[in-house]
């Protein structure tokens, strides 16, 4: 059986679903998303998923195609009709559909479309054994808070980790880490937790944010500054978070094992943390 999609008001069939060849979203990358897990069929930290679309949306003057709280209820619906009990859910709105020009149409109408994702996600087996990830020139635009759809660039990066052997790559600007190719990149040294501060540069990850408060709570120490790959390869501990991999231990950079090459306590406990937390929320 097909999974059900919605499209701009309608759940329609995989199969069925369809966005006009002229929707910006094709032409342009004039777009944005939020992707939010599933777990035990509940949206994880869904309303700051929604606030970061909104602000996304804000940022590029972009209407919304709906009330936040409809569009959520247009999730939970999609997650209902597929019976989702764990995975992900993607939502994408565009500009709209409109005819090509580089000028923001006057009368377009945004589109709305979601899809969920069946994954594995609270028994990941990656979890177990870490990452290993490579570092690679950070090659995307400015803007990279704004959570958009033009994502040719991380899919680049991710290739070629992926070619290189490897599970993902660490984006470098200016000889500094800033972030994964799809989630935030963290080290731990002395077992205190060294991220990149927010900023146009990385993405304000929902995850990110969620560890930093259970860290702090947990009477972890951290601290929000800028560090090399070389800072990181020499680091006790590494880790990325996102919505779909939570706490993901990495093991590896590049031809450097990190720590004793296994996943770090304090990332296990971070993750440990996270779950136990996820587990309990409504969405």
């Amino acid at each position: 059986m097909s999974r059900i999609v919605y499209v701009n008001g309608e759940f329609v069939p995989e199969e069925e679903a369809k966005i006009s060849v002229f929707d910006r979203g094709f032409l342009f990358a004039d777009g944005v998303y939020e992707v939010t897990s599933v777990l035990d069929g509940r949206l994880v930290d869904n309303g700051a998923h929604l606030a970061r679309l909104q602000r996304s949306l804000d940022e590029l003057r972009m209407a919304s195609p709906l009330p936040m709280a409809e569009i959520e209820a247009a999730q939970l619906e999609v997650v209902r009709r597929n019976n989702l009990v764990e995975g992900a859910l993607y939502l994408q709105v565009s500009r709209g559909a409109a005819d090509r020009d580089f000028a923001f149409p006057k009368d377009a109408k945004p589109s709305l479309v979601m899809f969920t994702q069946a994954k594995n996600l609270s028994a990941n087996p990656a979890a177990e054994k870490g990452w290993s990830v490579i570092t690679i020139e950070d090659i995307r635009w400015k803007r990279r808070d704004i959570k958009t759809v033009q994502l040719l660039a991380p899919s680049l990066a991710k290739q070629s980790a992926l070619d290189a052997g490897a599970d993902d790559a660490w984006l470098i600007e200016d000889g500094y880490v800033t972030e994964g190719t799809s989630n935030n990149a963290w080290i731990v040294k002395g077992g205190m937790l060294i991220t990149r501060p927010t900023s146009n540069a990385i993405l304000h990850g929902i995850t990110r944010r969620a560890v930093m408060r259970l860290a702090e709570e947990d009477g972890i120490g951290l601290e929000e500054r800028f560090f090399t790959a070389e800072e990181a390869k020499a680091a006790d501990e590494a880790f990325v978070t996102s919505a779909t991999s939570f706490v993901m231990p990495v093991v590896r950079i590049d031809d450097a094992q990190i720590g004793n090459g296994n996943p770090g306590a304090v990332t296990m406990r971070l993750r440990e943390l996270y779950f136990e937390e996820a587990n309990g929320r409504k969405g």
